[in-house]
């Protein structure tokens, strides 16, 4: 069942809700009235809908303005920002979802890539309805017919790729397995070798190819979502850097803030509804 952690009513300040899945779907709805993050990243898709208002946000040198009626889609590991395109400010809902969950479905082909983040195809758009009509809970059924619904529309709207090299999935999907057990573990690519058969470079191509990313960031961006879970039950950001297999509080802040594009601190004062600190005289002269 889905743990839905509210944070406070749309007002004068921004504000996040989360609803995270027992499996590798997270889904949020939020507002920003300004600026909502720098540049970052995700290991995974970001896929949502823009619900009142003008959301922009560069992607792959260009400037997009998202607006109510299309279907945002963020390729894995593609550098992004947002921002409000107007003083109204923008409200929308997103769910990050597991590449490998799209490859369970895909068996190993290409992961989708949708060019310019924003899509108009009805395709795409009817498929991720059930996912982001709301944050309520869904049947664990549903969710799954949601996700296989998902990854053929992903495909359908991306079209045939172009130039497609052959990969090895079984090799692929060893490695992912050996680093979601070894989360608190330092892991090399002799491991990974050794662990998937495949050569090292040959397998860190095709790992990309598959789930959007390095094998090195597939790690850090699941060590960063158990700093997350850990926080959001209660822990210390120092004890949930430890617990997650970072180094310490700083060297997991440096990771989550070039991850999501905002510090561990905003990010939990947007989830639990607090304005930001206002800045100081020495942060006014910067």
């Amino acid at each position: 069942m889905a743990q839905r952690i509210t944070t406070a009513l749309p007002g004068q300040h921004d504000w996040v809700q989360r609803a995270s899945s027992v499996r590798d779907v997270e889904r949020i709805e939020a507002f920003f009235g300004g600026h909502g993050y720098d540049m970052h990243r995700h290991a995974t898709y970001a896929i949502g809908r823009t619900l009142a208002g003008v959301q922009s946000f560069h992607y792959r040198r260009s400037m997009t303005h998202s607006m109510p009626g299309g279907t945002l889609v963020l390729h894995p590991d593609e550098p992004h920002d947002g921002s409000a395109g107007t003083d109204a400010g923008f409200r929308y809902r997103m769910l990050y979802i597991e590449p490998s969950l799209i490859q369970r479905v895909l068996g190993g082909r290409p992961l989708p890539f949708i060019a310019g983040g924003l899509s108009a195809d009805p395709r795409l758009l009817a498929a991720s309805d059930v996912l982001l009509r709301s944050l309520d809970d869904l049947a664990p059924l549903e969710e799954e017919d949601a996700i296989f619904d998902l990854a053929q529309a992903l495909a359908a709207a991306a079209g045939a790729p172009r130039g497609r090299q052959a990969v090895d999935y079984r090799a692929a999907e060893l490695a992912r397995s050996y680093l979601l057990e070894r989360l608190e573990y330092t892991v090399t690519l002799d491991e990974l070798e050794l662990v998937s058969g495949r050569d090292r470079w040959r397998l860190s191509r095709d790992f990309r190819v598959l789930y959007g990313t390095s094998p090195y960031r597939y790690l850090t961006m699941r060590r960063l979502e158990r700093v997350r879970r850990l926080v959001v039950a209660g822990q210390s950001l120092v004890q949930a850097a430890l617990w997650a297999g970072f180094t310490d509080q700083s060297h997991m802040t440096r990771h989550f803030t070039r991850a999501y594009g905002q510090s561990p601190g905003r990010w939990l004062r947007a989830l639990r509804g607090q304005p930001d600190p206002a800045p100081t005289l020495q942060d006014r002269t910067r």
